[in-house]
């Protein structure tokens, strides 16, 4: 299997794996509060890992301290994307959260042309703009459909944006799983501190059951979502992010009975193929087109 082959791959199961458990967290329903239930899955998380250890990959610490640095910021904007992303979603359709995070291809280019000074021709920066007058018509600023929920969505995008331009620059000799358990131990430890001041509840046997499973859903989103920024070119990968649009749609549809307004859904077309061809021009260019 090639390395992009196998990137693609790892990106499509990274999308099914994080919108798998997105709709499992939404099937809660609120009946277990935001900090207790990330604490819990959290930790069930970390148990995972650990017990796991040597099976999907080496698990050690022995690590510069440049990519510690790395490391720390990437699970601290993970903390940042875990809650607003999580507060939006129990307050919005999936397939509308989900339409919003689709910008975030964009948004790594526009990051990197200016913050890293990578080179983005007119093409590529006109697909941007017009990506995010898509968002505009998802988010509908102004519009009955336009809350505080949709400003937490955004915000969740910022981070992951962030999260995947810091995950770049991590050495090759630095473990996939060090890094996920560090993501996750520092979801669990600030959920934990977060929940003291609030009551916590009992969990029933059906959240219990919708917990570990997206315990299970989110170490698989983690682990595979740091593979791929590390495997084959991002110019390939990227546009199978997109594949998380349409397992939304189908989940949305079929477990809640939602399915987006008509306008989300022609913004969210207009940023899937803003995002296809930016990403297709910079394969073009790569060989010379």
């Amino acid at each position: 299997m090639s390395v992009n082959l196998a990137g693609a791959l790892l990106m499509m199961g990274s999308m099914a794996f994080f919108v798998l458990n997105d709709t499992m967290l939404k099937l809660t329903g609120g009946a277990v509060p935001l900090f207790q239930l990330l604490f819990v899955r959290s930790l069930i998380t970390c148990g995972l890992i650990l017990a796991t250890k040597g099976r999907l990959g080496a698990l050690h610490f022995n690590i510069a301290r440049r990519d510690w640095v790395i490391i720390w910021v990437r699970a601290a904007t993970e903390v940042m994307i875990s809650y607003f992303f999580l507060t939006a979603l129990f307050n919005m359709p999936l397939a509308n959260l989900t339409a919003i995070l689709q910008v975030v291809p964009l948004a790594v280019t526009l990051a990197s042309a200016v913050i890293l000074r990578e080179a983005v021709g007119w093409r590529r920066s006109l697909a941007i703009a017009v990506g995010f007058c898509g968002v505009l018509l998802i988010v509908r600023p102004g519009a009955e459909g336009f809350n505080i929920w949709s400003i937490y969505a955004l915000i969740a995008m910022i981070g992951v944006t962030i999260r995947d331009l810091v995950t770049r620059k991590l050495s090759p000799t630095v473990p996939s799983m060090t890094v996920t358990l560090v993501t996750a131990a520092s979801v669990m430890t600030s959920a934990g501190l977060a929940s003291l001041g609030t009551p916590w509840v009992a969990i029933s046997a059906q959240s219990w059951g919708l917990i570990v499973a997206s315990a299970f859903c989110i170490l698989g989103g983690y682990f595979f979502s740091i593979q791929v920024m590390r495997s084959g070119d991002v110019s390939f990968t990227a546009p199978f992010r997109y594949s998380g649009l349409v397992w939304a749609l189908i989940l949305g549809w079929f477990v809640f009975g939602e399915w987006p307004h008509v306008l989300t859904l022609v913004g969210a077309s207009i940023v899937v193929a803003t995002g296809v061809f930016s990403f297709y021009r910079e394969r073009k260019l790569s060989i010379g087109g």
